[in-house]
This record gives C-alpha cells, structure tokens and sequence, in this order.
C-alpha cells in the first residue's frame, strides 16, 4: 500500500502512456488486418459491392486460391448461411462467375469457400460454353460486374471420358461433340484411352483452354473487358484426388 501510494503518481503516468501507445498500435494494427482480410472469407454476410468493386481481378484470383487452401487444410471459414441469405436477399455483388462441369465431387462454392452470393455459378457436363452460357457470363460480367471468368476443369472427367469413347447417347451426343476438339489438339505421349486417366486429365486441361478461347472468340463483350482490364478469364483444373486447383492462363 504504501509503496503504491509513494510511487504510484509516475508508475500510473508511464503505464498510461504505454497502455495509451499499446492500445493505438493496436487499434492500427487491427485495421490493417481487418483491410488485408480475405473478403470471400468475411463472417456474417455475403460481399458487399464495396468490397467486390475495392477488387482486381487479380484479387478474385487470390481470394480464390486462397479459399481452396482453407479447403485442403481443412480450416474453411465458419458461416452462417442464414445471415447470408438475408444479406444477400436485396442484392447480389459476386466477384467471379464459374463455369465448371456438374460432376457432383467439384462444388465451386465449396471448393474455394466462398458463401452465398459470392460467386455465379454455371455447369454442364464438360465444363463447355455454348450460348446460353455465354449470356449468362456476359450478364455475370457486364451487367453484375464480376471480375473474372474463370473455367473449371478436373481430373478423372466423365463427360471428358465420354468424348474419347464417342459415346453416343440422346442430347449427349451434341455436348460430347463440343469436347471432341480437345482430343486431337491435345499432345501425349502414352496410350490414348479413355482408362489411361493420364490422357484422361491432359485432355480435360486440352479443353479448358479451348473453352477459354471459345468465349474470347464468340464474346466481344468479354473480350472487350478483358482488354479494359475489366475482368480476367482464366481457367484451373481441379484434382478430385488432392482437392487442389490449379489455376493456369
């Protein structure tokens, strides 16, 4: 008592100022991070179209890959897709648009943790563009204002599987024929087979880059915002095995 009583009036003064420069530091540091912090990776609620438009594509392309090694390490954002849901029920701002095959192992929102209103989202067996698709990712783009395109393939593809055999089978017939460019553009050296699932996979990424091409070709939309640099339209192939995407071009 008495030693707090004889000292205790310069102790009190420098400990107010360490705590006052303790807690500033902090509070800068705090927003730092809280600016620095993955934005599909926010708790509560969906992307807001301040945070979506603060983003470069480059960004978008970040986010995600850094949404799949959360995936991977098993340490995925904890969500509450109700509040999701309701925050997202008056508006939509998405940073990217996926189009990926509808093979049930490749979620994209799960994938690359992304929450409800995050990311558009398009599939079909083989993960190829046709008209429809193109509106759609055009509206994703131009309209909406999401930063990249982004095509996903993967490994051990049924539709890619399909393409090699020539399966002949109602309406699958005209999608497979979309696939079929990627077999003979697709250099390998190994036996040809759709049970070589070597060949399998080198076609599969053989396909997303020529999806790639095919919406620059049939899009002056997205092409002209690429060229903006508006939006990115790149494409990865997603491992079934590792849960890893690979993000190329």
């Amino acid at each position: 008592m008495n030693l707090t009583m004889s000292t205790g009036c310069s102790e009190h003064g420098a400990w107010s100022r360490r705590s006052f420069l303790g807690t500033a530091v902090g509070a800068l540091i705090s927003s730092r991070i809280s600016i620095l912090s993955p934005q599909l990776a926010k708790h509560g609620s969906s992307l807001t179209k301040e945070q979506r438009d603060g983003m470069t594509p480059t960004d978008v392309v970040r986010e995600l890959k850094e949404g799949n090694a959360r995936f991977r390490a098993g340490k995925m954002t904890a969500r509450d897709y109700l509040k999701e849901q309701r925050s997202s029920a008056a508006g939509q701002y998405p940073a990217a648009v996926v189009l990926g095959c509808i093979d049930s192992r490749v979620p994209a929102e799960i994938v690359f943790d992304a929450g409800i209103g995050d990311t558009f989202n398009a599939r079909v067996a083989g993960n190829v563009p046709n008209d429809d698709l193109l509106g759609s990712m055009e509206f994703a783009c131009a309209v909406a204002g999401a930063k990249l395109v982004l095509v996903l393939g993967h490994t051990a593809c049924g539709a890619i599987k399909g393409a090699i055999d020539d399966v002949v089978l109602g309406n699958l017939t005209g999608l497979l024929a979309r696939i079929k460019p990627a077999i003979p553009a697709t250099k390998f050296d190994g036996e040809k087979s759709s049970k070589n699932l070597s060949y399998v996979d080198a076609v599969a990424k053989t396909n997303v880059t020529l999806a790639i091409g095919d919406i620059r070709r049939r899009s002056p939309v997205l092409t002209d915002l690429e060229k903006k640099g508006s939006i990115q339209i790149v494409g990865a192939m997603y491992n079934l095995a590792s849960g890893e995407a690979e993000f190329y071009g």
